[in-house]
């Protein structure tokens, strides 16, 4: 296991390639470095995850072939409504700092989402927006979008199962814990594109992503080696993260942290605008897939993790439930009441 530091702060860099077919000593030194970086940075850079070159070369070319359309064929896959986590969004018109309930400038950011629908499991009945059907452009405006996409989606979407293994490990449960809630999981794949077109005006303060933590469990993020991401550290300090050579990067998300009660606290992050030493914007891309856990999935605090009394800083919540209150706030624009400790985070940082 390597790390990076920067003033102090350090990311780990954890290789994960010995889960597959490691003797339990291999297994319990990659939980070990997996929960030490769960417990102090909430962020690592992981490598041996499997996922394949061929489908990261898939992916950029279905994104930059996607948003190289006029905006029109982009607006035209726009959702009905802001519940539905598919298709596009435009640039200025998501807040994701309203998942916290803090105010801020509009993100510059414009992306499309992809997610697990109702017709990936047809032995359920899983009604309602948060299963629903995807959002594809046409197959001869992007001919190899949805392939690329696809393909993608699969790879890092077992990575995603074994990510929770290994926290399985980590926190000292059953190996198949997280499985009776991932079964049917809410997984959402994000597309994001960061290169203002010449003429974009920035507010002050404004950012390509506003400040938030991800929902569900963990995040794993392929991100271009540019500028821009920004985690915060437990003293309020902010610090750039920049993608290791084929790494992905994995953060924590918020049921993670009401699992564990804070042992593992969610990720705080943003995307300040890439722009190179004259402030001319820098072409950026990520792709980030949420592995959210089932709807009808009930959080409550593992019983390690919870105090000598047996209590939590967290009530019971469903996955629809949280998914909805963040939702309803970065993209329904209405100023999320339920994540108080979590704005305190942000409003106490440093510039």
């Amino acid at each position: 296991m390597t790390s990076a530091s920067h003033a102090g702060f350090t990311v780990p860099t954890i290789d994960v390639s010995g889960w597959i077919d490691g003797d339990d000593a291999e297994l319990d030194h990659i939980a070990r470095a997996v929960d030490d970086a769960c417990r102090t940075v909430g962020f690592m850079q992981v490598v041996g995850h499997g996922i394949g070159e061929h489908a990261v070369d898939g992916l950029t070319r279905a994104m930059d072939a996607f948003f190289a359309q006029p905006l029109d064929a982009k607006l035209a896959l726009v959702p009905p409504r802001p519940s539905i986590n598919r298709g596009y969004t435009a640039v200025k018109s998501e807040r994701l700092s309203y998942s916290l309930g803090v105010d801020s400038p509009a993100d510059l950011f414009e992306a499309f989402n992809v997610g697990a629908s109702r017709d990936d499991f047809p032995h359920l009945d899983l009604e309602g927006d948060d299963y629903a059907l995807n959002l594809w452009p046409a197959i001869e405006a992007v001919p190899a979008f949805q392939a690329g996409v696809e393909a993608w989606f699969g790879e890092v979407a077992a990575f995603a199962h074994r990510m929770t293994s290994i926290l399985a490990r980590a926190l000292d449960v059953d190996a198949d814990f997280f499985e009776s809630f991932t079964d049917h999981s809410i997984d959402v794949l994000r597309m994001v594109n960061y290169t203002l077109e010449p003429g974009t005006e920035i507010e002050p303060d404004q950012l390509g992503m506003g400040a938030h933590t991800d929902y569900g469990i963990v995040t794993v993020l392929w991100a271009d080696p540019v500028p821009g991401l920004q985690i915060l550290d437990h003293d309020g300090v902010w610090h750039d993260v920049t993608p290791a050579p084929g790494a992905v990067l994995i953060n924590l998300g918020d049921l993670l942290a009401r699992w564990t009660n804070d042992r593992y606290v969610s990720t705080m992050h943003r995307v300040v605008p890439p722009v190179d030493a004259e402030g001319r914007s820098l072409p950026r891309r990520s792709a980030a897939f949420f592995h959210d856990g089932n709807a009808d999935a009930v959080i409550s605090t593992i019983d390690s993790c919870r105090d000598d009394a047996g209590e939590t800083s967290y009530a019971d919540v469903t996955v629809a439930e949280h998914l909805f209150q963040k939702l309803n706030g970065s993209r329904g624009l209405e100023l999320n009441q339920h994540a108080a400790a979590e704005a305190a985070r942000v409003t106490g940082a440093s510039s």
